[in-house]
């Protein structure tokens, strides 16, 4: 590789979006670079969702022994932090990316090392990790897959309180004797469900007045309902201040709107994401630094001259989640393949070469305790889009399956029904291991399965999957 080199795909970031466009791009037969400034596997292997998921999951088998009897007698004591901790780090591969740089090379990709940003027309500067710069030219596309960072507000004493985000939250090797977690949204409550289970005595403050804002109602209650009986202090309609931390160390003291102070020993801000994309050289074609990217259905980046840029994944604001970049990079390398061999790629709803999942079938599980899962439209977004719709509610304690799943399971389940069409538009279970029901939901809303088809896939019996019979004779009346 030299100081310049040319390719049929530039790729600026190696998470797990980027990697998938890598992928796509060489199955097409592309030559492709990818450009990554940190560690190969990204936010989600390192920082997010491997971590987060490992922490939680010693929880919720704690949890789930303790809710039947005979199991719950042979509970004898609490969760073993350092083990924990320690089984996390095998899931981070220690913070080594040696296997997912190997990987990257294994598909025929170059990978390249330092911080990439754009510099006009299909053209990408690195600054690479050996002090040196490459200049890549792209033939036929780059594709932006820096995804996002931690938004911390500004606040006055922030800087000097040190506080967590996410990356600490996930990364952290000791348990925090008190924990104040700022926010009401996925990070927050997981993380107040993990830190709590490991030891910590956790306070959550949430601005606004429920969890989980972009759920069903009935989810973030549960959640909070849930988080309160571990023992975490809930208190909505709260919000911060200013913090204080003198010299940067020791216990942080957070003044909140009422002047009450709270006094912890780490306070994590989970209260948003930014996109990656002030230092990416979006001023050289004409975009605003800082910006979200606004792209169509292939992630074509609009409003750039001869369509060679994408954005993919996080750095779209389309759906926030790793799934649904790595779906939208299947997407978009498959486009570029399309593009760079003449073709007129499928941009038809549900087309191979268009990301409609991403407004009709996102689908997202919180891994608290309860879970919360749910796919497509709340009842609200689905009646804000015009839809004529009937929410259909289901008590899934009352299902054969759930009762013995758990002694007193707890849970509820929702479907909302297109009435014009007879098709779902969303569904949202949240209860005990719920998340393995999501994908069934999942593939009703995506492939618009009609009810009355529906009614002839028959459920196990005794499984919590049964919920879908209860749904559907709710419905049918």
């Amino acid at each position: 590789m030299g100081a310049s080199d040319t390719y049929d795909v530039v790729v600026i970031g190696a998470g797990p979006v980027g990697e998938n466009v890598a992928d796509r791009a060489r199955a097409a037969g592309l030559t492709t670079a990818v450009v990554e400034s940190e560690l190969v596997g990204g936010e989600c292997s390192y920082w997010a969702c491997m971590p987060s998921k490992a922490l939680l999951r010693p929880a919720a088998a704690l949890a789930d022994a303790r809710r039947v009897a005979g199991a719950r007698e042979a509970v004898t004591g609490e969760l073993d932090a350092a083990a924990v901790l320690a089984r996390r780090d095998g899931f981070t591969s220690h913070w080594h990316d040696d296997g997912q740089a190997d990987w990257v090379k294994g598909i025929g990709a170059d990978l390249v090392r330092g911080h990439g940003r754009l510099d006009g027309p299909r053209r990408v500067l690195v600054d690479t990790a050996e002090g040196g710069r490459l200049v890549l030219t792209a033939r036929h596309a780059v594709a932006v897959c820096t995804g996002t960072r931690a938004a911390v507000p500004d606040l006055p004493g922030i800087a000097e309180a040190r506080p967590w985000t996410s990356r600490e939250a996930t990364g952290s090797h000791t348990v925090p004797g008190r924990l104040a977690v700022v926010g009401g949204g996925v990070v927050a409550v997981e993380m107040a469900t993990a830190w709590r289970a490991l030891g910590s005595a956790v306070t959550l403050l949430v601005r606004g007045g429920r969890l989980l804002p972009r759920m069903e109602p009935f989810a973030g209650e549960l959640v909070a309902e849930g988080l309160a009986r571990a023992g975490v202090d809930v208190r909505t309609g709260t919000s911060v201040a200013e913090l204080h931390r003198p010299g940067g160390s020791g216990p942080v003291t957070l003044v909140l709107g009422g002047g009450e102070r709270l006094e912890a020993d780490e306070v994590l801000f989970a209260t948003g994401r930014a996109p990656r994309t002030a230092d990416l050289g979006l001023e050289t074609v004409g975009l605003e630094p800082g910006s979200w990217l606004d792209v169509d259905d292939t992630c074509r980046v609009r409003g750039v001259e001869g369509g060679w840029l994408y954005a993919v994944g996080d750095a779209n604001h389309r759906a926030l989640l790793t799934h649904q970049g790595k779906y939208q990079a299947r997407i978009a390398g498959a486009a570029i393949g399309e593009r760079a061999a003449g073709r007129e790629p499928d941009t038809a709803p549900w087309g191979a070469h268009a990301a409609t999942a991403d407004h009709a079938a996102v689908p997202q599980v919180v891994f608290t305790d309860p879970e919360a899962a749910a796919v497509g439209l709340s009842a609200a977004e689905a009646e804000r889009a015009g839809h004529r719709v009937r929410a259909v509610d289901q008590d899934l304690g009352a299902v054969a399956g759930a009762s013995l799943y758990a002694d007193g399971y707890r849970g509820r389940a929702r479907m909302v029904v297109d009435e014009d069409r007879g098709v779902l538009l969303g569904v949202t279970f949240v209860g005990p291991g719920v998340a393995e029901l999501l994908h069934s939901a999942t593939v009703a809303v995506a492939g618009e399965v009609p009810l009355d088809r529906l009614w002839h896939a028959v459920p196990s019996y005794p499984t919590v999957s049964e919920v879908w019979l209860r749904l559907l004779e709710a419905y049918r009346g």
